[in-house]
């Protein structure tokens, strides 16, 4: 059953069961799915004064039309937030929290990145948590606004400069964060030195882990993003983005504070009713003494375009000699239960089909469990996406093979091109020649049209932007981010509640 078939453009569905196939489409033209329940966003603005009053005017600058490049159909015009999302947004936050600039200064530039990281994180943490329990009023979104040397200094591979290092009063040695993780510091000060070490050195993980206990939903935001034209380098250079991205920022950050704040955009016109999707994240928890420890957690997305995010278990599911990741029976049935059960709780029944979306195959003992898991109610189906270079296609003329487009290999496999010229846009979005993505029905049983179907849709519900698509489903998409924010501190043992995906990412 070789055969090259297009699987039809998914449609998205607005106000009104209104169906357009580019999101900007839909909200210009009918307004999102549904409005906060708050009626208004109710803002709060942490970070240095500088950073605050730009986004106070970028706020007042969106509220009109923000215009892309002449004739570009890829990057449309931003008509201004209410007109879009029929929704108020203030220029002036509820709250402004001011970070001293010198403060921030001083803790990105120490030498050790571990408490670089953590003391510059620390800052806008207290000011948040501290907000929380003295102020009257609760934003819905906290804007974290972080000028460029955060963003310069404060992730994994970042280096200070050896000439504005400042060397920190006190630092671990690898030998004393071995010995820490099995005994305990004798004194107060190196025991809370030593807490600092057990967070990853990213200010964007580390942020969103140490407040995703506190159910705080926050947007980072970056200086530059915002920008006019008096931000420049220590050079002169203007460091405002190109101005031919100016409606495109618009579009994905509002979309982003819109979602977080409790809107839904939009959700899937061809979503087959009683389906849900989920993404397995395992994520290698490199502190622990045991190199195959890793933490598996789970996207659960449903018919309805609505996303939760599930802490599985902690335990030894890395395996060196494979290189992969694979849970035992128990830990598959308790998280796909979990899965099961918060389904029910929204839609009062058990849904009729289940698929699970990973990168790699499953094993017969986590198949059993994933299983049992489900019950007898709800058909599962094991799907195993991943990235390929195995086969490329070319077309005459100036445009490459269109997105939709798929190689069917058998009628379990084939080859998906999500990247692709896109008639609607009248250009294909990319720069390279597009690669498909394998997709491979590896357990239970499923149409594997109906499956890549699926797919397509569901590179449609990133609410984190608002472009027309992207190159792999959400259920995929912030697979890594995820696993990242739930090893990104201490607590990953702790299995939590489900929480909503806004606060991932």
């Amino acid at each position: 059953m070789i055969e090259l078939v297009h699987i039809p453009e998914p449609s998205l569905l607005f106000r009104h069961g209104q169906a357009t196939l580019d999101p900007r489409d839909g909200l210009t033209l009918f307004g999102p799915l549904e409005d906060p329940a708050i009626g208004r966003i109710q803002w709060a603005a942490v970070g240095p004064r500088s950073c605050i009053d730009r986004m106070k005017k970028w706020v007042t600058r969106v509220q009109g039309p923000v215009y892309g490049p002449p004739g570009a159909t890829a990057r449309p015009l931003f008509p201004g937030f209410e007109s879009v999302f029929r929704t108020v947004w203030d220029s002036n936050p509820v709250l402004e929290l001011e970070i001293p600039a010198d403060e921030i200064s001083r803790r990105v530039h120490n030498a050790d990145k571990h408490q670089r990281v953590f003391q510059t994180a620390d800052l806008y943490v207290e000011k948040i948590l501290q907000a929380r329990m003295d102020e009257d009023i609760t934003p819905t979104i906290w804007c974290v606004l972080i000028p460029e040397e955060v963003y310069s200094y404060c992730r994994p591979q970042s280096q200070v400069p050896t000439s504005e290092k400042v060397q920190p009063a006190n630092r671990l040695s690898k030998m004393d964060l071995r010995k820490s993780a099995t005994e305990q510091f004798l004194f107060e000060d190196m025991k809370e030195l030593a807490q600092e070490y057990t967070y990853e050195a990213n200010f964007r993980h580390q942020l969103k882990a140490r407040l995703l206990p506190h159910l705080v939903p926050i947007q980072i935001i970056r200086e530059i993003k915002i920008a006019e034209a008096d931000l420049v380098s220590a050079s002169g250079k203007p460091l405002c983005p190109d101005s031919t991205l100016e409606s495109a920022i618009a579009w994905n950050l509002a979309t982003a504070v819109y979602y977080k704040s409790g809107g839904r955009p939009w959700k899937l016109g061809a979503a087959r009713d009683g389906v849900c999707y989920i993404g397995m994240v395992f994520k290698q928890m490199e502190r622990e003494a045991d190199t195959r420890t890793a933490c598996c957690a789970a996207q659960m997305f449903m018919d309805s375009g609505d996303g939760v995010v599930f802490r599985g278990a902690v335990g030894p599911w890395f395996h060196e000699k494979r290189g992969d990741f694979h849970l035992d029976k128990k830990s598959a049935k308790e998280i796909v239960s979990m899965c099961i059960e918060a389904y029910r709780k929204q839609n009062g029944k058990s849904p009729k089909e289940l698929f699970l979306h990973g990168q790699i195959s499953l094993r017969d003992e986590e198949w059993s469990g994933f299983m049992e898991g489900a019950g007898s109610e709800t058909k599962v189906v094991g799907v195993q996406i991943r990235p390929s270079a195995a086969i490329k296609l070319f077309r005459p003329g100036d445009h490459p093979v269109l997105r939709g487009t798929a190689y069917l290999v058998n009628e379990k496999s084939g080859f998906l091109w999500t990247k692709g010229m896109v008639p609607r846009l009248r250009t294909y979005p990319g720069r390279e020649v597009p690669k498909p993505i394998f997709i491979q029905i590896c357990r239970g049983d499923s149409d594997i049209r109906t499956v890549m179907a699926d797919v397509l849709a569901l590179t449609k519900l990133n609410y984190n932007s608002c472009t027309f698509a992207d190159g792999v489903p959400v259920t995929l998409k912030f697979a890594d981010a995820v696993g990242e924010i739930l090893t990104a501190g201490p607590f990953a043992k702790d299995s939590g509640h489900p929480l909503p995906f806004k606060y991932y990412i």
